[in-house]
């Protein structure tokens, strides 16, 4: 049975997320090792919530006070930190796309972008990204190609919002690969030995 674009999709986003879960675990044991090879990053159990607990050990996303921000108040994402947030997601997929994609790679990154168009939490945003996808169809014949439109499609939305465009030729160095062991972070393409 053929997997669904958005299977394909959501397959892509977990694995995404499996790398960066892999990253902040990574991140916490380093935090540990530093705080416990340097007192002076230690901190007061009691000065986590007196409702709590829970230690470090048993909760490791309660971080130091160094390292969070002391006035977090829940609110929702603005519009332009959800931008901000796919842009980076976006760039990163790029980053990590083989240099020679499989046809189901190039069927995946052309269907996230028209699900991008239709699901974006922002309908004014959505749409407009529906034109500028309709004016720049996806060129992902490569990672490079891949990259380099984006970077041009990304360009024509700053542009309309009135930002400063981005040097194209400087993508590589603003979102280049992620750094992980053992190619961990490397995309999976379902027929990955079928179109070589």
């Amino acid at each position: 049975m053929a997997k669904s674009p958005s299977d394909s999709f959501f397959q892509t986003v977990e694995n995404l997320g499996q790398c960066l879960q892999s990253h902040l675990s990574n991140f916490l044991q380093r935090i540990d090792s530093h705080r416990k090879s340097d007192p002076s990053l230690s901190f007061n159990q009691e000065k986590l919530s007196s409702s709590s607990s829970a230690t470090v050990a048993d909760d490791p996303i309660n971080l130091p006070p160094l390292l969070v921000k002391q006035d977090q108040s829940a609110k929702p994402s603005t519009k332009e930190e959800v931008g901000r947030a796919t842009w980076t997601l976006l760039h990163t997929i790029a980053a990590q796309l083989p240099e020679r994609p499989t046809k189901q790679q190039k069927r995946d990154v052309k269907e996230l972008m028209a699900i991008l168009s239709r699901i974006y939490p922002c309908k004014e945003c959505a749409d407009h990204f529906k034109e500028v996808l309709k004016a720049n169809p996806v060129q992902a014949a490569s990672q490079a190609e891949f990259s380099q439109w984006l970077c041009h499609v990304h360009n024509v939305v700053n542009r309309s919002l009135g930002k400063p465009a981005f040097l194209c030729n400087r993508v590589d160095a603003r979102w280049g690969k992620l750094d992980c062991q053992d190619r961990a972070c490397d995309l999976q393409g379902i027929d990955t030995f079928l179109d070589k």
